[in-house]
């Protein structure tokens, strides 16, 4: 075995894999870029719990096949491991996300500021809708190229959902960190999110459609509806 002094941190960095390694008091000693952005939407004790539950009896490692969520996040398993009493590492692995079986033909998408076209979109919603309404955007996002015909059809399928809530929250803004892979190449996400107090799904079937064709991510809760919009260019 070679017994040269390497150090791997580089390469855990590196990973998009969250990794995190806590001592016993539940305080974090180490974590990567990509578990630094995913403490923006799970507290750390939950991560910590986590951990201490699907721990192996003995040291060593424990890797289990499991499903977790946090907002955009999607994972399908962890990794446990630890080598005394005072520290604990867990390691969680990406959800690999759906395979498009079609090519988006982007040659044909319109360069479209997207907070113009939301805006119109809820503008129709209200003509038939009095629900109370927030928008919070980020008026910064660039324009990028967009099927405008197919996602307004998603928009009004997704704001429809919540025709009967007392209220409606609606925000869009940059994933930070967060990219995906369109025709070979890294492309930023922007998050639609509309949330109520309870929403209809007789038509989420027709919403992940709409969804699936533009290539959007399409998460649906039981009080929202959460879209991952590919920022092409």
């Amino acid at each position: 075995m070679n017994t040269t002094l390497i150090n791997f941190e580089s390469f855990v960095e590196w990973d998009n894999n969250p990794f995190i390694l806590f001592n016993n008091q539940e305080k974090i000693l180490y974590l990567n870029n990509a578990a630094e952005i995913l403490f923006g939407y799970v507290a750390k004790k939950e991560l910590y719990d986590i951990a201490i539950s699907y721990a192996p009896q003995n040291f060593g490692y424990k890797t289990t096949s499991l499903s977790l969520g946090y907002d955009s996040f999607m994972f399908h398993a962890i990794t446990v491991g630890y080598e005394n009493e005072e520290q604990i590492s867990l390691r969680l692995y990406n959800a690999p996300r759906i395979k498009h079986t079609h090519k988006l033909e982007t040659n044909t998408f319109i360069t479209t500021d997207i907070n113009i076209l939301l805006e119109a979109n809820i503008a129709l919603f209200r003509t038939k809708n009095s629900n109370p309404l927030t928008l919070l955007t980020d008026q910064d996002l660039p324009p990028f190229k967009i099927d405008q015909n197919n996602f307004s059809k998603l928009l009004r399928k997704t704001l429809d959902a919540f025709r009967s809530s007392d209220s409606i929250d609606i925000s869009l803004k940059l994933l930070i960190g967060q990219q995906v892979i369109i025709d070979d190449k890294k492309e930023s996400i922007v998050q639609l999110c509309i949330q109520a107090n309870g929403r209809y799904a007789d038509t989420d079937h027709e919403i992940s459609a709409f969804a699936t064709h533009s290539h959007i991510k399409c998460l649906l809760q039981e009080y929202a509806i959460k879209l991952e919009i590919p920022l092409i260019q």
